[in-house]
């Protein structure tokens, strides 16, 4: 035999062995048990859950950023930036509250930090199925490679909430085969990210909150080149909290007493310009509900504040105006605001939503998905013979083409 020929033999069997050991190494991460989800149930009740009750909008809202990559030891890395780094370049655009969500890598702080949270994005999959885990003592090593089925992703965020005190969908928007009947059925997570692509409609969220799954919105940077200007300073959040520790950052979190916004890459990178004009952002003066009325007043004229509700369909819509109250019917399961400014600038409010404040305190509904035995017996066997089938050929086609 030849010398050539030998080579492409060499490289044959070498491609052929990486190609069953990944085809191996993705069905036996499929493992999942396979859940019944019950029917969408749209928020009902007497009463509207208000998010801002707590709120006095008289003091300053915290400026905060949860989603931001840095540069870890280790010769894998997204961001060539240290945490100090990335920290300087954040709070000069004005953030008070900055945490660092590395991938399945709980980051060390700076030592003059003012935030030390425990958090870090979790997920190793091809399909970025990601999500954020807030408070965890340990990253979750397992992951499904290709997590396609919505059993898949809901037996991660079970996994994940056993060590987690909340967990956020990321990305939605940028997440291949996350449609929104699956965020619709989806539980266990409070928080999901918005505004993720160019869209700043987010029907994925109207998806969920419409089949019952209450949730808040967080809007972040998801930052991985801090020295860019179109990439830092574009989305943020502004919480209602009591100080920057993780205590009062969870509680705001946990009830919802924030708002998102998309922000303009102000300057067109003039970075002086970019952080001159993110000390005057549009914000928002007075949020409530009253009299089963919801109401929003905002600190300058916007081009139009809008009212989404079940379904993702526009409950009411107001152009040129700086107030709006809108009465919620008792069709209406929930209603949520969002304010379009002339430059660009978007505010996004976490949704009020129908329920019974004599027998919950918030809308949220634990997850009721229950697990299928026989159909998740099935599947589990079926990965099995799959995986067996596996390496049967690869020892029939690749070892003994070796042997020979």
């Amino acid at each position: 035999m030849s010398i050539g020929r030998s080579i492409i033999r060499v490289v044959g069997i070498i491609v052929a062995s990486i190609i069953y050991a990944a085809l191996f190494i993705i069905v036996i991460t499929s493992v999942s048990p396979i859940y019944d989800y019950p029917a969408p149930t749209p928020f009902s009740g007497p009463d509207i859950y208000n998010p801002y009750s707590e709120a006095d909008t008289t003091t300053r809202w915290l400026r905060a950023n949860f989603h931001t990559h840095t540069r870890v030891e280790g010769p894998l890395n997204e961001c060539d930036y240290w945490p100090e780094e990335v920290e300087a370049e954040l709070r000069s655009y004005g953030y008070d509250i900055i945490t660092f969500s590395n991938h399945n890598y709980i980051t060390p702080y700076p030592e003059d930090t003012r935030q030390r949270i425990s958090l870090y994005e979790h997920g190793y999959n091809l399909l970025k199925f990601h999500k954020l885990v807030f408070g965890s003592k340990r990253v979750m090593r397992f992951d499904h490679i290709l997590p396609i089925l919505a059993s898949q992703k809901q037996f991660q965020l079970d996994l994940l909430a056993r060590d987690a005190d909340i967990i956020q969908l990321n990305h939605p928007l940028r997440t291949p085969t996350l449609s929104s009947s699956q965020v619709a059925a989806l539980g266990g997570y409070r928080l999901i990210e918005l505004d993720s692509g160019r869209s700043t409609e987010n029907e994925y969220w109207d998806a969920a909150l419409s089949a019952g799954h209450y949730s808040f919105g967080l809007a972040n940077d998801d930052l991985h080149y801090p020295a860019r200007t179109r990439c830092i300073a574009i989305r943020c959040n502004f919480l209602h909290a009591t100080d920057e520790s993780y205590d009062a950052i969870l509680h705001a979190l946990n009830t919802g007493c924030f708002y998102a916004m998309r922000i303009p890459d102000y300057g067109n990178g003039d970075k002086e310009v970019k952080r001159q004009q993110n000390s005057h952002l549009p914000y928002i003066k007075a949020i409530g509900v009253e009299d089963n009325s919801i109401y929003i007043e905002l600190s300058e004229q916007a081009d139009s504040i809008k009212v989404t509700g079940a379904g993702h369909t526009t409950l009411a819509i107001a152009e040129a105006c700086d107030t709006l109250t809108y009465a919620m019917s008792e069709e209406d399961s929930y209603a949520r605001i969002t304010a379009y400014f002339p430059e660009g600038e978007v505010i996004y409010t976490n949704p009020f939503a129908r329920y019974n404040s004599a027998t919950s305190d918030t809308p949220f509904r634990e997850p009721e998905h229950k697990i299928n035995i026989l159909k998740s017996i099935l599947f589990n066997l079926t990965l099995g013979v799959i995986a067996l089938l596996i390496v049967v050929l690869f020892r029939k086609t690749v070892l003994k083409k070796h042997e020979d």
